[in-house]
């Protein structure tokens, strides 16, 4: 009786030892340089390459990078079709299909970059009260600016213009069809570098630097939707979060990040 008691136990360990691994998508922004964007179909950016090295610490799970357009992603977590997105701020009151949210992952500086002859004679340090009458330029989908920056969009105080990626924003603000563009700094200062490397903005080109918005962080959100389809969630996030305070400890994260930043446009 021991013996078949003891095969059992030996086949049952090894059914669970090559088990093979859940596959899981995660999306992530397309057009959010240098943190989150897609070249040439592959998922680069700062949150990509910390992402991918928090994945290769579980095995038990074969995760895909996907990305996507940002606000296909919101919609893929709202409807449940999609399980987790990166990188979105914490906001917990605005975005109910998301829960829970991961540990930040990074920390970033949201800011204001004008035109210089828009602004000029303009106080600029109080946010949002000194652009009034502006058209304030926008990643579209993205939550930024508080409150008080929304209230005075509602009340026609304040127009916002929304366009798809850093990009299209910037062009809109060197055409002067907006007189000032609210985003990550690093991610204007990046993608202004990557424009005059091709050629679509001058040398040179000075901007007015407004006031500091808000301190964000980024995190891996998932979806609350559907969560039958998703039975792993609890086990992912917790060991996502693990890893990724290990990482933290060790300093590998900072390593990556500044690798990042280090590397020729």
């Amino acid at each position: 009786m021991l013996k078949w008691t003891l095969i059992t136990l030996l086949l049952s360990w090894q059914a669970n030892a090559f088990e093979p691994p859940i596959k899981v998508l995660v999306y992530g922004d397309d057009a959010y340089p240098p943190y989150s964007y897609v070249e040439d179909g592959i998922a680069k950016g700062i949150y990509s390459d910390i992402l991918r090295r928090v994945f290769r610490d579980m095995p038990a799970y074969q995760v895909k990078i996907v990305p996507i357009p940002w606000k296909r992603g919101l919609k893929m977590l709202e409807s449940g079709r999609g399980f987790a997105l990166y990188p979105p701020y914490y906001y917990a009151d605005k975005r109910l299909y998301i829960s829970p949210y991961s540990k930040p992952i990074l920390n970033e500086e949201v800011v204001v970059f004008c035109n210089t002859d828009s602004v000029k004679d303009r106080p600029l340090g109080k946010w949002p009260s000194d652009y009034l009458g502006l058209t304030i330029g926008v990643n579209e989908a993205f939550a930024l600016g508080g409150n008080e920056f929304w209230d005075a969009v509602k009340a026609g105080k304040i127009t916002i213009s929304e366009a798809k990626g850093s990009r299209l924003s910037l062009i809109k603000l060197y055409e002067k069809k907006i007189d000032c563009y609210m985003n990550d700094r690093l991610s204007i200062l990046w993608e202004i570098k990557r424009m005059t490397s091709d050629g679509l903005l001058p040398e040179g080109w000075q901007l007015t630097l407004g006031a500091v918005v808000s301190a964000e962080q980024g995190y891996l959100g998932f979806t609350t939707i559907q969560p039958e389809q998703y039975p792993y969630k609890d086990d992912f996030v917790k060991t996502f979060n693990s890893i990724l305070t290990k990482l933290e400890e060790t300093g590998e994260l900072e390593g990556i990040v500044k690798a990042y930043l280090e590397q020729d446009l």
